[in-house]
């Protein structure tokens, strides 16, 4: 009897029904695997009856085993916890990452309203334009409405500027951290009627005072909105991270913090980003192109012969396949995950392009450089820019290093 109750095992000492642990779903929490104080206290006392001492309970190896299956077959690693491991190893601070969550639930509710957007009457034209002259949809005020509201209520920001806004704002919410935000609260609106891709972009910032030469004193600013113009006027080369939230078959949150770009998708099963793709690169180079071709009699001579190289098969007998969605998000979701370029040139109704520096071009451009691509507007680097003017518009040329200096090289 003694090497019988030495070889007993635990499991059968720790459930009165004498199931194997294999059989236990893995929904099943740690605390229900335990046995309680009246099972200890029986256990402790067969164990001091015991003359081998081979038996007893040993809670912490089951627990061992059933976290070992657990990881085997169910682990995920959600936007929470990665960002906390990006804290822990002190590549982030604790500040930004509650910023960065905070944005990420700004995003499931903007997400939301989008699928629903037909059907709660969100569709359509607000009746206002936005300081770009620029017809804003219902679904852009209440977009920057939500993002507004988020990173408000983070208490870790210090100055929000949204593409919707006419200047930046200080934060009065704020009691920890004083991070800069710049954000489109939803990129690409104009196709939310038709139900194609939407977006979000989000850049932030540090404080920096070192652009206050760089801007005249308007007597019209008061001294809070004077000192919000000046914090936001930053380069790319700045930026402490940025990202972007696609609304489309999948709603998928990509993000760089500076150290490669990784992509979570919102698992509708409990309302969580989870991480799917981990340091994205960009192919190098690429057969796609994607410009919006309607405004090509409206370009320099030098871009209509890139665009007419493209369209060259050449001696492979392919030319480029043209893709254009219209919304820059999507167009740069794929761009970055197939290669090739993106384009949005200046033109002769856009001297200076349409895409804005702060809100789109710099975001956008920091997360191509950590994927191994190129952002450009057409001559610079798109992050070494300077920003004169808070909603400055420039040309943008971003996605494959060889695809963005092959159309460089067209317009020198």
């Amino acid at each position: 009897m003694v090497a019988a109750s030495a070889t007993t095992p635990a499991s059968h000492l720790l459930f009165s029904s004498s199931q194997a642990i294999s059989r236990f779903t893995p929904f099943h929490t740690l605390s229900s695997s335990c046995p309680t104080a009246a099972a200890i206290s029986g256990a402790a006392a067969r164990r001091r009856n015991s003359a081998a001492g081979g038996g007893g309970v040993r809670c912490m190896a089951v627990a061992e085993g059933a976290a070992t299956r657990k990881r085997s077959g169910y682990e995920i690693q959600t936007l929470t916890n990665w960002l906390l491991k990006q804290e822990q190893a002190g590549t982030i601070d604790a500040e930004l990452t509650i910023v960065l969550s905070s944005i990420s639930m700004a995003c499931k509710q903007i997400g939301s309203l989008v699928q629903r957007a037909g059907i709660s009457n969100l569709t359509g034209v607000q009746g206002a334009v936005n300081i770009q002259g620029e017809d804003q949809k219902k679904l852009d005020v209440v977009s920057n409405e939500v993002f507004s509201n988020c990173l408000r209520s983070s208490g870790r920001t210090g100055i929000i500027a949204s593409e919707e806004e006419d200047v930046p704002v200080a934060v009065e919410e704020s009691y920890s951290g004083n991070y800069i935000v710049v954000f489109d609260p939803l990129d690409g609106s104009s196709n939310i009627d038709a139900a194609v891709s939407t977006g979000s972009i989000f850049g932030i910032y540090s404080p920096n005072d070192e652009c206050l030469a760089d801007i005249e004193a308007d007597a019209t600013l008061d001294s809070v909105v004077q000192r919000c113009v000046v914090n936001v006027c930053q380069p790319g080369n700045n930026l402490l991270a940025a990202g972007y939230c696609m609304y489309s078959s999948s709603i998928i949150f990509v993000l760089t913090i500076g150290k490669g770009v990784f992509s979570f998708t919102l698992d509708p099963m409990f309302g969580e980003f989870v991480l799917t793709q981990e340091n994205i690169q960009i192919p190098k180079a690429g057969k796609i192109y994607s410009f919006n071709e309607g405004n090509y009699q409206m370009w320099d001579d030098k871009l209509k012969k890139y665009i007419d190289s493209l369209k060259d098969p050449g001696p492979s007998g392919k030319p480029y396949s043209a893709r254009y969605i219209g919304s820059l998000v999507g167009d740069f979701h794929r761009t970055l995950l197939y290669g090739g370029i993106y384009g949005y040139p200046k033109d002769l109704n856009s001297k200076n392009g349409k895409l804005r520096l702060l809100y789109e071009c710099a975001p956008m451009s920091f997360i191509v450089e950590q994927a191994g691509g190129k952002g450009s507007d057409g001559h610079a680097r798109v992050l070494d820019i300077q920003p004169t003017e808070v909603h400055q518009r420039i040309p943008l040329y971003i996605g494959s290093v060889d695809e963005v200096e092959k159309l460089e090289k067209y317009l020198a």
